[in-house]
């Protein structure tokens, strides 16, 4: 059973940082691509940043380019999103999710629905 869990979310302020992890487990493959999302308060899900599966391209938000950086570690099945310069705005609960796809298919921020299993999420909160 795919596993995801997420950690790092805390309370920070504006202009600060915080690295979240995404820890994989259940499965034995070795090529997923991951994404991060994010869910403010009344707003929808949205696409934050992945990294592909074959390849580690990266793909991020327009609102997030420049402050946050996506990683990975194959051996340890974990993902990473390092978000620097944080913003009010960026105040959110933060999920990560898997896209178990075959093969060298670039990854995807503009839908949910391509990602297979998701993690229970870790809140994250900027204050001004």
């Amino acid at each position: 059973q795919v596993r995801l869990v997420e950690s790092g979310g805390g309370l920070v302020q504006v202009g600060g940082s915080l690295r979240l992890s995404c820890a994989v487990s259940g499965f034995t493959l070795d090529y997923y691509a991951i994404g991060w999302f994010r869910q403010a308060p009344g707003k929808e899900r949205e696409g934050v940043s992945c990294i592909s599966s074959s390849d580690d391209t990266t793909y991020y938000a327009d609102s997030v380019k420049g402050r946050f950086t996506i990683s990975r570690d194959r051996v340890k099945h974990m993902g990473y999103l390092q978000m620097n310069s944080l913003k009010p705005e960026d105040t959110a609960d933060y999920f990560c999710a898997v896209d178990l796809a075959p093969g060298p298919v670039p990854c995807s921020i503009s839908s949910e629905y391509t990602y297979d299993n998701w993690g229970q999420g870790t809140q994250v909160t900027v204050s001004s």
